[in-house]
């Protein structure tokens, strides 16, 4: 993502915007200090698992990861692919 697309995210009102922006900048830091996008995407889902889990409880984050992997076979979280 560009500089001025994280710029348009953070002065968005829409707060799911500006928590992308902030989840985006975080990432941007931590890969330049080295850590790799991997380890990143692991402590990103970690943290948002558990926050789940906090917030509305195991079954329900159990309910939503199950639906997750039709999600990805169908390509919803693949950026760069080409549709037909």
């Amino acid at each position: 993502m560009q500089t001025s697309d994280l710029k348009d995210l953070a002065d968005s009102d829409d707060l799911s915007f500006k928590a992308l922006s902030l989840i985006l900048a975080a990432w941007d830091e931590g890969t330049e200090s080295g850590v790799s996008q991997e380890q990143m995407a692991y402590a990103a889902l970690f943290t948002a698992l558990t926050d789940l889990v906090a917030l509305y409880g195991e079954d329900a984050v159990k309910k939503l990861a199950q639906g997750l992997e039709r999600r990805i076979e169908l390509g919803e979280f693949t950026l760069d692919r080409m549709i037909q």
